[in-house]
């Protein structure tokens, strides 16, 4: 074959093999894709299955329904639906709640239990300003929720702590370092057939309006009117909470009863379940009536107790009584009409010391008081509230007791203005409040103190 032929013939042998070739390659192609197709779809078949497996592990350890309770801020603060974000013993689920609170205050005069964000009333007699920023409010809770019991019975609880336990000693940088304190710890037994639940433990007594506070962003710990126009304090005991027209429609009825630790003021240590209030078994008892709709509800409560003041040995001087007999009675209520809130709380009764009543004095002082608050919200995020609660206890009763029990506190009126915002979990506002104190010091004299703070206030629910 001539050169010239086998040139012209090359580009031809070289076409026919590039032909040839070419479903070689685009099949190498097709084979890689497919095996790279099945090495996916392998893959996702795998993570479907886990997914498959946390569902069913998920539906395994469902909790119960949530025991039913009195409320939840909070002294106050606002309940949120407790969705579980981990668990803890098999099919118990474990949900974490709680909020950040700071305050920047200023005040024109030092107040009783503390300055910031835990200021009642104003300290008989004292001058200066001060002002500082205070976040003890911050609280975290823990619910749980899904536990069984026998029966139709489950069960559940709380353990929830915030920052008013004092400071980290009295050094240079102690106030920067609040100490936890434990609020309530107890444990629920439900059953949701009958609309019972015991709750046993650390809890909020039954005079405490513990879902009628008035509403505030700086006193949520130590809410306004506490201890100055509405009494109640956390104690060990046990309550039976029973829905009275369990399943029916129309308003929920039920019925409390509680039985708490007895306490008093001495004498004693008051640390070591020594006081008058622990002589023998002296329970605080108390029971209450509750009614709600979807915008109001209302409530009525009576409290009885008996302390021995002759203390656990029997032999402590006892310079006015032997013994004191507490009772109280409390009506409250709340009605919400389009964007308006009112509350309001009035009591009475007689040796109220231990569930802070008396302005926290102890005695066989009979009192009176009650608070009234108004809110408007005129947008959904805007709202404006005032507060006014008084507490009146009997001055000749404060007298006899004056140095045994009683520090001379005759009357207290407290008002407060507040504007709030809400955007989502946050809360932002300013409070103004302002509380006027009589007082003696030796029965005869009469000082009348007033007191102002003003507030801003942020708050980030979780």
């Amino acid at each position: 074959m001539s050169l010239h032929a086998r040139i012209h013939r090359r580009p031809l042998v070289l076409a026919l093999a590039c032909a040839l070739a070419l479903p070689l390659g685009v099949h190498a192609q097709d084979s890689a894709r497919e095996q790279q197709l099945e090495q996916r779809v392998s893959q996702l078949e795998h993570e479907l299955a886990e997914l498959k497996g946390m569902i069913q592990a998920q539906k395994a350890a469902a909790p119960a329904p949530a025991p039913a309770a009195p409320s939840t801020n909070v002294a106050a603060a606002p309940a949120e639906a407790a969705k579980p974000v981990f668990t803890s013993a098999p099919g118990v689920s474990v949900a974490l709640h709680g909020f950040v609170s700071a305050s920047a205050f200023a005040q024109n005069k030092s107040f009783t239990f503390g300055n910031g964000q835990n200021a009642e009333f104003p300290q008989p007699g004292s001058s200066g300003s001060l002002s500082g920023v205070d976040v003890r409010n911050t609280r975290f809770w823990l619910d749980f929720s899904g536990a069984k019991f026998a029966g139709d019975w489950n069960g559940g609880g709380r353990i929830e702590m915030d920052f008013f336990g004092g400071f980290n000693g009295t050094g240079a940088y102690s106030q920067q370092q609040p100490t936890p304190r434990l609020r309530q710890a107890y444990m629920d037994l439900t059953n949701p057939t009958t609309g019972s639940t015991v709750r046993i433990g650390q809890q909020w007594d039954l005079m405490f309006p513990l879902d009628n506070t008035p509403a505030s962003l700086s006193h949520i710990a130590f809410p306004l009117g506490f201890a100055a126009g509405f009494v109640g304090w956390r104690f060990p005991g046990v309550v039976w909470m029973q829905d009275l027209n369990h399943g029916s429609d129309g308003p929920k009825w039920r019925f409390d009863l509680g039985v708490f630790e007895g306490s008093w003021n001495g004498p004693g240590s008051n640390i070591n379940y020594q006081t008058a209030g622990s002589v023998g078994f002296r329970p605080q008892v108390e029971a209450r009536l509750r009614v709600q709709d979807k915008t109001w509800l209302a409530y009525a409560v009576a409290h009885y107790s008996r302390a021995d003041l002759r203390g656990v040995e029997g032999n402590a001087p006892t310079p006015v009584e032997s013994s004191v007999t507490s009772t109280g009675y409390e009506v409250g209520g709340q009605w919400k009409p389009g964007p308006w809130t009112f509350k309001a709380l009035a009591y009475t009764g007689t040796g109220l010391g231990q569930i802070f009543g008396a302005l926290a004095q102890f005695g066989d002082i009979s009192e009176r008081g009650g608070y009234v608050q108004a809110g408007y919200s005129f947008t959904p995020a805007w709202t404006v509230n005032a507060f006014y609660g008084i507490s009146r206890p009997d001055r000749n009763d404060v007298i006899a007791w004056l140095g045994n029990g009683a520090t001379g506190l005759l009357r207290n009126r407290q008002a407060a203005l507040s504007l709030q915002y809400t955007g989502g979990a946050y809360e932002l506002g300013v409070e103004w409040m302002y509380d006027k104190l009589d007082s003696t010091t030796n029965g005869s004299n009469r000082t009348t103190t007033s007191g102002n703070q003003l507030s801003l206030n942020a708050l980030y629910h979780f």
